[in-house]
Order: C-alpha cells, then sequence, then structure tokens
C-alpha cells in the first residue's frame, strides 16, 4: 500500500506508540490528522516535530457526532485506533474512566465508520493487548487462546478486541486488531513504565526499583517493530485471511523483569543491581506470545533483537534525560 498523499486517522498520536506511528506515516507522505484529548505541555507530537506535519483536532473519542465530521470533513481513507488509557495502576484506581474510553470509545470508532460508508474507506486497525489472554497455564499465547483479561485494563481490552471484530462479522467492516506484547524504544514518556524509568534513574544517579519480586516474564517489542507491525497488517487488511482477524506481535523470547532491568543497566555502562520491591499487585507471572501467525499470514517479524533495540533506547533517553 502507498501512502503517499492518503488521508489516515491515528487516535493516541500524543502517545508513546500513535506517536511514533504518526511520524512514520507522515515521513511517508501520508495526510495525517490525529485526535488528542488532552493538550499536554509536551506529547508525542512535540517530540517527533509533528506538530506542522499534522492536522491536530482537540476532543475526545467517544464524541461520536466528532468522529463522523473528522471522517467526513477530512476524507479518511485509513484509521488506527489506539487511543486509550493505557497505565494499569489507573485502570485499578478509575476504572470507568477506563471503560469509558477503551470501551465506549472503540464502539464510538467503528460505528462512526459504519454510518459514514465512505466506498473510499480501507480500513481500521484496532489495538488490543497481550493482557486481554489473562492468566494461562500453557504458554505462548495464539491467537487462538481464550481471551481471560479480567482485571479493569485487561477486560477493557477484551471487550475493545471482540466489538472490533464484531464489526468485521456484522457489518463486513473491514478491521484487524493488533495483540502487541510490551513495547519499548526512545521516546515513551510514561516513566512509570519499567524501561524509561530504570534509564531515567541510571542517567540521574539514583537506585534502580522494581515493583515486583523481579521474576514476572514478559515479551518485549521495539517501538520500530511494532509501528512495522501495525502498517504491515493495514497493508494486507484486504486479504481473507485477515480482514476481521487478531493478530499477535511480539519478540517471541520472553524475559523476566530482572533479566531486563540489568540488560539496561549493561547496555548503560553500569554494574548496579537493582532493589527488589516485591510490591506490584494484580500483575500476570508470565506473559509472552506466539508470532507464527504474522510470520506465515503477513511476512511480518522483528528485525531487533531486545540486545539491540535497548542500544538504541538507552542512546535515546541518555540525550533526552540530560537536555
Amino acid at each position: 500500500m502507498d501512502w503517499k498523499n492518503r488521508s489516515v486517522l491515528v487516535t493516541g498520536a500524543d502517545g508513546f506508540v500513535g506517536g511514533w506511528l504518526a511520524k512514520v506515516l507522515a515521513d511517508k507522505g501520508a495526510h495525517v490528522v490525529v485526535l488528542v484529548r488532552d493538550e499536554k505541555k509536551y506529547s508525542a507530537l512535540d517530540l517527533h516535530n509533528l506538530r506542522e506535519k499534522v492536522i491536530a483536532i482537540n476532543g475526545d473519542v467517544t464524541d461520536y457526532h466528532l468522529i463522523k465530521r473528522i471522517l467526513n470533513e477530512h476524507s479518511i481513507s485509513f484509521c488506527f485506533h489506539l487511543a486509550a488509557q493505557a497505565i494499569v495502576g489507573i485502570a485499578n484506581r478509575s476504572p470507568l474512566s477506563t471503560f469509558e474510553t477503551n470501551i465506549k470509545g472503540t464502539w464510538t470508532i467503528l460505528e462512526a465508520i459504519r454510518e459514514v460508508n465512505n466506498p473510499h474507506f480501507q480500513g481500521i486497525i484496532v489495538a488490543s493487548t497481550d493482557k486481554a489472554y489473562g492468566v494461562h497455564e500453557e504458554l505462548p499465547y495464539t491467537e487462538e487462546s481464550e481471551l481471560r483479561g479480567l482485571f479493569p485494563y485487561d477486560a477493557s481490552k477484551v471487550c475493545a478486541d471482540v466489538l472490533a471484530r464484531s464489526y468485521a462479522v456484522a457489518y463486513n467492516l473491514p478491521v484487524a486488531v493488533t495483540r502487541k506484547a510490551n513495547v519499548y524504544g526512545g521516546g515513551d514518556l510514561n516513566l512509570s513504565r519499567i524501561v524509561p524509568d530504570a534509564i531515567r534513574c541510571l542517567v540521574q544517579g539514583q537506585e534502580l526499583l522494581i515493583r515486583s519480586d523481579g521474576t514476572p516474564e514478559r515479551d518485549y517489542l521495539y517501538i520500530k517493530d511494532a509501528v512495522a507491525g501495525y502498517l504491515t497488517l493495514a497493508e494486507n487488511l484486504h486479504k481473507s485471511e485477515v480482514h476481521g482477524k487478531a493478530f499477535n506481535f511480539s519478540s517471541g523470547k520472553p524475559v523476566s523483569v530482572l533479566q531486563l532491568v540489568n540488560l539496561i543497566a549493561k547496555t548503560y555502562g553500569s554494574d548496579i543491581r537493582p532493589k527488589i520491591l516485591g510490591q506490584a499487585k494484580n500483575e500476570i507471572d508470565r506473559q509472552f506470545l506466539a508470532n507464527g501467525k504474522a510470520k506465515a499470514i503477513l511476512g511480518w517479524e522483528p528485525h531487533y533483537s531486545l540486545e539491540e533495540g535497548m542500544k538504541e533506547t538507552v542512546d535515546w533517553y541518555k540525550e533526552h534525560f540530560k537536555k
């Protein structure tokens, strides 16, 4: 698919993954429209110098009439729906606002696209997550694994995931779903996440802290591989084996939290060892994804090893935190 001159809506473009996706689309020559709810002093739009490269519209993803206006007035031909309340701790403290954004926001986008019925509209990619799978004894998760997410954030993404695929079945809407591993890389300004927080502590000479007991295993996907996954999925959406389906995007190589933090320290050039607090709650012990379906059907696979991706990530934050 040639993205040049294509009108694309990206929700959540002021966030980490959405910002990177909007940047790559703009670099490819797309006319990028972004929806921003809360105007921040500094967001991914500033980080990637996107203010002059995209059309930014202030509003809420749950505003049905606004979404319809955007789709019509900007002749949107493709949508990437990434807007979400994505912080697990906030979801636990404030489930209703999380459900409002993550669930209602998704059905609002889907219904607006269905109602507009633009003959030139080619598709929507909806962001789900590995958290939607919940707890399973058999790992890695495949796309056929049951969605068992029960904590507020996880449950909200289960609902969004099912809603998206239901619109493909009931209304033939061209939609597919991404279920990603934990995405890391330069540009993640949410310091509650382990990678940017650990690097910040190293840069500022602070103690490295691990909120869990260090043993939970996760799958970490570099941001450039994640963005490539979104674009590859979109470019294959016309295929019958992609329409209405969900795809895992992951490295396929889980590591423990302690291993990850030690790798960050080693990459930074430090021999400091983290302090383990063991305070984290509502965390699943082991989560990692099989990515064979994306490889077989989409021809996608990660190009960055964890070591390669972390080297670029640490270098990025060294510059960012010293500014």
